[in-house]
C-alpha cells in the first residue's frame, strides 16, 4: 500500500502521522514538548531541540504500525500560515528531516502550513460540507483566528488583536501554579465551579467586526487572584464563559460579513468538551443562524494527520496532472 508521511512540528507538540495516498488514515503520533513547571511556555530554541530529539521516535512509531506500506510522498508544515511572511524556527525541524527523508526515498516533498494542517484534521469525522463556504477558527496557544474556507482556499478574516485564548488559558494556569499546558486542569476546576454555581459573565467580551481583545480579561483575572475575592473555581468558570462568548460574537459577526452558515472549531482549545457544550447551548439559546462542527478531540489538537491529508490530496492531484 503507497502511504504519504506528514510531520508537524508546532510550538509544543511534535507529531508525524501516516495516511494512505486515497486518504485514509494508517497511523499517527504526537508528544507534547516538555515546559518547565512555573514557566508560560518555551523559546525557539528549545522547542526546536525538543523537535530534533523526539522526531526519529515519532517517525519510528507510525511506520511501526503500518504493514506493507511504501511511502509514495511526504509532507510537513513549514509555517505557521498559508502567508508569505508566516515564519517559525520551530518549522525547521519537520520540514528538513521532511526534506531529507524524501530525497533519500525519492519521493515528491509537498510544503504545507500548520493552519492548513490544522483545518484539515478538524474536518474529519465533523460534519461539516467542504463543497460549501464555511467558516474556520483556529483557537490554540499561539492562534485565535477566524477564516473563510471556501474551495479549499482560506482567507484570513479577523481574529485576536492581543492575547490568544489559549495563552488566557495558559497564562491563568500558571497564576494557579497548575501544569503547563493548563487547558485540562482548568477545565476540570470550571465544571467543578459550574455543578455549584453558573457563570456571571464578569469578564467583558471585548469584539469588534471579527477582531477581539483578551489581555483585559487577563488583566481583572490576575487582580481576582492577588485579591482572593474568588476561589479558582470561580475564576475558570468565568474564563471558559467569555471565551464561549467571545467565540459565538466572532461567528455571528463572520456569518454576517461573509454569509457562510457553518463553521469548523479546531485547535487546541476547541478540543475542550466544556467550551464544545457551552457553544452549543449559548448558539441555541442566541438562535445562531450558523451550524457549529467540531473536530474529533484527538485531531483538534496540533496533529500530523492534516499535514499528511493535505499531502496525499497534492499528490492525488501531481499524479492526474502527469497523466
Amino acid at each position: 500500500m503507497r502511504a504519504v508521511l506528514g510531520i508537524d512540528t508546532s510550538c509544543y507538540t511534535t507529531s508525524a502521522a501516516l495516511v494512505s495516498v486515497s486518504g485514509r488514515l494508517i497511523a499517527s503520533s504526537r508528544r507534547l514538548l516538555t515546559v518547565e513547571d512555573g514557566e508560560r511556555g518555551l523559546m525557539q530554541s528549545q522547542g526546536l531541540f525538543q523537535h530534533v530529539r523526539n522526531l526519529p521516535e515519532m517517525i519510528g512509531d507510525v511506520m511501526s504500525r503500518a504493514q506493507d506500506v511504501q511511502i509514495a510522498a511526504v509532507c510537513a508544515s513549514t509555517r505557521p500560515r498559508p502567508a508569505e511572511d508566516s515564519y517559525m524556527p520551530v518549522f525547521r525541524a519537520g520540514e528538513s528531516q521532511a526534506r531529507a527523508a524524501a530525497a533519500l526515498l525519492c519521493v515528491p516533498f509537498y510544503p504545507a502550513s500548520h493552519q492548513e494542517g490544522h483545518v484539515r484534521a478538524a474536518m474529519v469525522d465533523s460534519g461539516i460540507e467542504p463543497s460549501k463556504p464555511f467558516l474556520a477558527l483556529h483557537l490554540s496557544g499561539g492562534t485565535t483566528e477566524i477564516l473563510l474556507s471556501d474551495q479549499g482556499k482560506l482567507t484570513l478574516l479577523g481574529g485576536s488583536l492581543d492575547l490568544h485564548a489559549g495563552q488566557l488559558v495558559d497564562r491563568t494556569g500558571v497564576y494557579m501554579h497548575l501544569p503547563f499546558p493548563a487547558g485540562p486542569s482548568l477545565e476540570r476546576l470550571a465544571k467543578n465551579g459550574i455543578e455549584r454555581a453558573p457563570a456571571k459573565g464578569l469578564l467583558g467580551v471585548s469584539i469588534k467586526g471579527v477582531d477581539c481583545n483578551m489581555s483585559g480579561a487577563e488583566n481583572k483575572i490576575v487582580k481576582w487572584l492577588e485579591s482572593g475575592e474568588m476561589s479558582h473555581e470561580e475564576i475558570a468558570v468565568e474564563v471558559f464563559d467569555f471565551l464561549c462568548r467571545t467565540i459565538e460574537r466572532m461567528i455571528e459577526n463572520a456569518c454576517e460579513q461573509t454569509g457562510a452558515r457553518q463553521a469548523l472549531l479546531a485547535g487546541g482549545v476547541a478540543s475542550s468538551t466544556l467550551l464544545r457544550d457551552m457553544l452549543i447551548r449559548r448558539a441555541k439559546k442566541r438562535r445562531l443562524d450558523c451550524r457549529l462542527c467540531f473536530a474529533r478531540p484527538e485531531l483538534s489538537g496540533d496533529n500530523a494527520v492534516g499535514v499528511a491529508l493535505l499531502g496525499a490530496q497534492m499528490f492525488r492531484q501531481e499524479q492526474t496532472l502527469n497523466k
